[in-house]
């Protein structure tokens, strides 16, 4: 019987598809075992469940901490008007990513950035491994909401997108 392989497909043609899709972008933010305070851009967000209340995010298999969402974390989706601190927190200089951010700690413990469009506090509820990354699942325990414009990610480009509707 002939057997017939799909071409493999390229990081960079598969980087280049997916960038045709509008995503939003996020700040992941979580305080650390001990004490201290971590975050970083992320754009690979998604709902999962409504009931229970679940989503999830992904970070790549080379990062040194995964660790550090073991007890939760804060997904925060950033307003347009938040840009600098999605490029602040995508900065390799981990030490200052919280320099400046107005934030305080939710109810799960771990840092709520002011301001954002939506801050989703989790539990974590799963971890699963996923080819280059690992997919983060959390259950959301708290619940924030600001109304503004939203940032987006689209084919490789910082943009924002209009709320609808007026206030």
């Amino acid at each position: 019987m002939l057997q017939i392989h799909p071409p493999k497909i390229s990081s960079a043609d598969m980087r280049q598809a997916l960038g045709q899709f509008v995503t939003g972008i996020t700040v992941v933010t979580c305080k650390k075992r001990d004490g201290s305070l971590y975050g970083m851009t992320v754009n690979s967000f998604n709902s999962v469940s409504l009931d229970p209340p679940l989503i999830l995010w992904s970070l790549d298999n080379s990062s040194t901490h995964h660790d550090d969402f073991a007890n939760g974390y804060v997904v925060n989706v950033l307003s347009a008007q938040q840009i600098s601190l999605c490029n602040q927190f995508a900065k390799s200089d981990e030490t200052k990513r919280f320099d400046g951010v107005e934030f305080e700690i939710g109810t799960s413990g771990h840092p709520v950035i002011k301001d954002a469009l939506a801050s989703f506090e989790c539990s974590s509820w799963a971890v699963y491994a996923g080819g280059d990354h690992q997919i983060y699942v959390g259950e959301v325990i708290g619940l924030h909401t600001a109304p503004a414009d939203a940032l987006t990610f689209f084919q490789g480009k910082i943009g924002s997108y209009p709320r609808s509707g007026g206030s």
